[in-house]
């Protein structure tokens, strides 16, 4: 499963270090704290697929345990209208795309890595995975 970032937005602080010098941090803004209420999720498949099934199935779970009443899900069928594979540069199917909150992320894959996609879809830091493996 491959997992697209675009880049994260990030602010400026200003701390001191303790030597009396001034220094910047950077912090992503992630969008599960934003306080987002609205989350839409393409799906794109091909058809009905043994993935395509799997990665909705998954997709259902992930959201109905993380975001409660906070989503809109969209399955769009390539085969149905193939020119929305190119017009949103879909190139591998099945794929997830969250559309909101921005910024935008795609998901390549049957959704199976629950913890990928949640570190994919920005509602855990990558960071969390690190200390489980």
């Amino acid at each position: 499963m491959k997992i697209k970032h675009d880049k994260p937005k990030t602010s400026r602080t200003k701390t001191s270090d303790g030597s009396g010098r001034r220094r910047f941090l950077e912090r992503s803004t992630h969008a599960a704290k934003s306080g987002s209420d609205r989350w839409v999720l393409r799906l794109y498949v091909a058809g009905q697929t043994a993935k395509a099934v799997t990665a909705l199935n998954n997709l259902k779970l992930i959201c109905e345990e993380q975001l409660k009443g906070k989503y809109h899900i969209e399955v769009i069928d390539l085969l149905k209208n193939p020119t929305l594979a190119r017009d949103n540069q879909i190139l591998a199917v099945p794929t997830l795309v969250r559309k909101l909150p921005l910024p935008v992320r795609n998901i390549i894959g049957d959704l199976s890595d629950t913890e990928r996609v949640l570190v994919g879809l920005d509602l855990i830091e990558r960071s969390a995975l690190v200390g489980k493996q």
